[in-house]
């Protein structure tokens, strides 16, 4: 599901894998090997990318079809 997630975002952004991998500070295949599911999405990565795209890593990772960010709070634990 992430994998179709992210790639769905990118062009619905008309963005390049090379835009994202540039952002990621990671070469364009890795960010490809990403989008292809040929590689697993580090815990970090996918934070930038839910970051990047104003979306929360449920959504990415397919536990919510709500794409909003959920609100920041303070006081965090």
């Amino acid at each position: 599901m992430v994998y179709r997630r992210i790639k769905d975002l990118r062009e619905d952004n008309d963005l390049k894998q090379q835009t994202i991998a540039d952002y990621l500070q990671c070469s364009q295949v890795c960010y490809s090997h990403y989008e292809r599911g040929a590689r697993d999405i580090p815990t970090d990565i996918l934070c930038k990318l839910a970051d990047f795209y104003h979306t929360s890593t449920d959504y990415l990772l397919g536990r919510t079809d709500e794409s909003k960010p959920y609100p920041e709070t303070k006081g965090r634990l």
